[in-house]
């Protein structure tokens, strides 16, 4: 019997740690067996609330919020603190080490970012949370060689669990039924600077002479991390690459918010995923985890998460910024029904460990060893 305190953005906020956060607190969560989870909101600003309501909110810029946010934590037999850099207030998000470093209950740290050491202020902060944390979890094994070569953390400490997926299919995708007229390329999730859509713009291009010819479709908000004016200046930038590559007619940017249901069944019609990202150094991605779940063929840049999942045949990889190996490498998902079928074979076999009882089980896991280890420290001192 355990309870779990998160320190999370959490819906209504829309990002993948707010997700991420909200699936594993729900699989947590078995009253049945005395668990039970909280959360303390990570959010820009104060939201309106009825004067009921006693959530408790950790505010970006508002470093005194910490206090109540300890006091909240504290109640909890272990905190689980999702962390990124860019969710916390002040420079490189060293606002939440008030409360990691403040709270008596032993902590669990996700990290769902760990950057090679390129600045000594980020590398600070990250140290410390991995210092006054009990256990630290990240999602890619990618990320674990990084803390083991570069922060030198004791493998012992580390433990790898990957980002749950919410549509895994559970029946055989080959059987799916064949969807009537052009196939569909999707590209899904936050779009910004950086997810190399114009890229993928530009590979379709490519694809005209196929009978029939695929559409691609571009689903998602802007992202709400990056500045607006940054946002719709990419945002023509897809536009005006559709119009230079006389595309238009193929592509669909589609800005709708999907539930959880809308979105499985969204990827479930697609015939191919595709990854366009420029960050080579990305070590997790939720689409690529969800994707994959699915059972949907893959094609990717050559990203660390990518190159981690898709491997072994689930998908394949091609060069950054490269749409005529974008273009190569979609005709051949699309014109060999055999490739197709092994990457969802591959796919199904992956599939299996990414359904979220199982991450949440395996959580479980991890807070019982911070637990037995606190409890054993307390009897020797």
């Amino acid at each position: 019997m355990v309870t779990y305190g998160f320190l999370s953005t959490f819906p209504p906020t829309r990002c993948g740690l707010a997700t991420h956060s909200l699936a594993l607190a729900q699989h947590l969560h078995d009253p049945d067996a005395g668990e039970r989870c909280g959360i303390v909101h990570v959010v820009d600003r104060l939201r309106p609330r009825a004067p009921q309501d006693q959530t408790v909110y950790l505010v970006k810029g508002r470093p005194w919020s910490a206090t109540s946010v300890i006091e909240a934590l504290n109640r909890y037999d272990v905190a689980i603190v999702q962390h990124d850099f860019d969710i916390y207030g002040g420079p490189d998000g060293e606002e939440v080490l008030a409360v990691i470093e403040g709270v008596d209950t032993p902590v669990i740290a996700v990290l769902h970012t760990v950057p090679a050491i390129t600045s000594e202020h980020r590398h600070l902060v990250l140290q410390r949370i991995i210092d006054a944390a009990a256990a630290i979890v990240v999602l890619s094994l990618a990320d674990a060689a990084t803390l083991r070569d570069q922060y030198h953390v004791n493998v012992d400490r580390v433990s790898v669990i990957p980002r749950g997926a919410a549509a895994v299919t559970p029946s055989r995708p080959d059987r799916r039924p064949a969807t009537p007229g052009a196939p569909t390329i999707l590209t899904w999730g936050l779009i910004g600077p950086g997810k190399g859509i114009e890229h993928a713009v530009a590979a379709i291009g490519r694809l005209r002479d196929m009978d029939p010819v695929p559409r691609y479709l571009v689903c998602g908000q802007q992202d709400p991390r990056i500045d607006a004016r940054q946002a719709d200046v990419y945002g023509d930038l897809l536009l005006r690459a559709a119009r230079e590559n006389g595309v238009t007619d193929l592509v669909t940017f589609d800005p709708a918010y999907r539930t959880v249901g809308a979105l499985a069944t969204l990827v479930r019609r697609a015939d191919v995923v595709l990854l366009p990202y420029d960050a080579r150094d990305r070590t997790n991605s939720a689409v690529l985890t969800e994707a994959i779940a699915a059972r949907r063929p893959v094609v990717a840049t050559r990203f660390a998460h990518a190159r981690e999942l898709l491997g072994d045949g689930a998908g394949l990889v091609v060069p950054h910024r490269d749409p005529e190996a974008m273009a190569r490498a979609l005709r051949r998902v699309l014109v060999e029904p055999e490739l197709a079928k092994s990457m969802q074979t591959r796919s199904g076999q992956l599939a299996e460990q990414l359904a979220w009882p199982g991450i949440a089980a395996a959580f479980r896991d991890v807070a019982r060893t911070v637990l037995s280890r606190t409890a054993a420290a307390s009897v020797s001192s």
